[in-house]
């Protein structure tokens, strides 16, 4: 199994939106992924609540059969609608992908 997690931070103000905007539309679509996408197990938004200067907006985790799966995803029509929109959205981005035996 694949487990890949995602952690944004958001512009305060983008495409005509408010951050919090922004934030809530893109939960939206991730969440709209499920169960569209072969190989995608597991799906899950977080908003996050903390404040600090160290914290992401909203986070991603995901697990995957594989890492086919995985590659697939990436390159899914439903998941591209949601990546295309992002790099106008975000102002950071972290990634991690690991494989549980």
């Amino acid at each position: 199994m694949i487990k890949h997690i995602i952690l944004w931070r958001f512009k305060d103000f983008a495409e005509g939106s408010t951050k919090q905007e922004n934030v809530l539309k893109v939960k939206a679509m991730l969440e709209d992924m499920r169960g569209k996408i072969p190989g995608l197990l597991k799906l899950e938004v977080g908003l996050n609540f903390e404040s600090s200067d160290s914290a992401s907006d909203i986070s991603l985790y995901t697990e995957f059969e594989s890492r086919e799966a995985l590659d697939a995803y990436q390159i899914h029509p439903v998941h591209m609608i949601v990546k295309n929109i992002l790099p106008k959205l975000r102002s950071e981005r972290r990634v991690v992908d690991y494989e549980v035996q």
